[in-house]
């Protein structure tokens, strides 16, 4: 099993829908582009968002086993995937890489 890099690429922030519809929230998501995680094998990393985590986790486990090439060719790197968390107001994107790393 491969370690996994996990690497946060974006964040955007709808401010009119979170005005709409969202009750306030102090630090509803915390992450910070650039901001890198490694994940031994398929777990989670300290630090990263659990909710994230459940978006992600399906695609860490296929690429910490050697698995990749998702949809036939999404991706310029077969072994790596895109990846977005389910914050509807807050989304962050997320580049998942298999490393050459052996998982502990």
């Amino acid at each position: 099993m491969k370690k996994v890099r996990i690497t946060v690429i974006r964040k955007v922030c709808h401010k009119d829908l979170m005005e709409q519809y969202e009750n306030p929230i102090e630090h509803a998501c915390d992450m910070q582009e650039g901001q890198v995680f490694i994940a031994n094998g398929w777990e989670r990393p300290e630090g990263l968002c659990l909710s994230a985590w459940e978006s992600m986790s399906p695609f860490v486990m296929a690429l910490a086993h050697g698995g990749g090439n998702f949809y036939d060719g999404w991706m310029k790197n077969p072994k790596s995937a895109m990846i977005s968390c389910n914050d509807g107001f807050r989304p962050v994107s997320f580049l998942i890489e298999a490393l050459d790393e052996e998982a502990e």
